[in-house]
């Protein structure tokens, strides 16, 4: 694919419909049921589920633009290139959005798993986006 910005977009939906259905699947096995991002996004715009869910599915695919545009910056695996840019965004989460939504820095007010799984979350996220924008670039 020749279109590298187009790549980033499809490359950010596909790690953003993966990181959705690990979260539907963390949701249904009742594991840290208060760490629910949409329903974060959702009550942080004062909007209903299906608003949460359309801002989720955004920021995937600003992620996958941003590797689009970063990705040709330095030498390198775009996977590691996209693991990077989810642990930069786990980081975002945890010292900005985390405290607006009342769950404290770090979202410690929800136990010392809430970072500890967001970042493998966001680390499998980045892993799929930089592996997927890997195979759609070429």
């Amino acid at each position: 694919m020749k279109n590298k910005l187009f790549a980033g977009v499809l490359a950010g939906l596909v790690a953003t419909v993966v990181l959705s259905l690990l979260m539907v699947m963390k949701g249904m096995m009742s594991v840290m049921p208060g760490l629910d991002v949409v329903k974060m996004l959702a009550a942080m715009m004062g909007a209903g589920l299906a608003v949460g869910w359309a801002a989720h599915f955004m920021i995937g695919i600003a992620y996958g633009i941003v590797l689009s545009w970063v990705e040709n910056l330095r030498p390198g695996n775009a996977t590691v290139k996209g693991m990077t840019l989810g642990t930069l965004g786990w980081l975002v989460m945890m010292v900005a959005v985390m405290p607006m939504t009342g769950s404290g820095m770090f979202g410690l007010n929800m136990g010392v798993m809430a970072p500890v799984a967001t970042l493998m979350l966001h680390l499998f996220f980045g892993a799929v986006l930089g592996f997927t924008y890997q195979k759609l670039s070429k």
